[in-house]
């Protein structure tokens, strides 16, 4: 979402556990000019005071943690039935494979839930 619109719109990503950074991530998302060797995991109880506009979720057990923390807040929470990566077995081309499938994936549902939004100006 940032490498596609800057700072039109302010992004964060989190998950529902404590969880350590992914080296498949960082290498997949490095292929397209994302550099997220200084990444750091966060989970939903860094995230603050709770002021988003939209939790987009992508796992079951996010979304239900999402409804949760969000039920006495105006914030609308979506759920992307994106499959998981990391559960993929095999040798690092397997996984690698799936790593970028799914980056792909998102892209496009992020080009098409944001359609219209100013994309970054760099």
């Amino acid at each position: 979402m940032k490498h596609l619109f800057g700072f039109a719109c302010y992004v964060d990503s989190l998950g529902v556990t404590v969880g350590e950074r992914n080296e498949f991530a960082v290498s997949t998302m490095g292929e397209i000019g994302v550099n997220l060797s200084r990444h750091r995991p966060k989970t939903f109880d860094d995230i603050g005071d709770g002021s988003a506009d939209l939790i987009i979720c992508l796992s079951r057990e996010a979304y239900d943690r999402a409804i949760e923390a969000t039920r006495h807040l105006a914030t609308e929470v979506e759920f992307w039935d994106i499959p998981d990566p990391t559960l993929v077995e095999g040798n690092r081309d397997a996984r690698l494979a799936a790593f970028r499938a799914v980056r792909d994936l998102l892209r496009r549902r992020i080009e098409a839930r944001f359609d219209g939004l100013a994309p970054k100006l760099a």
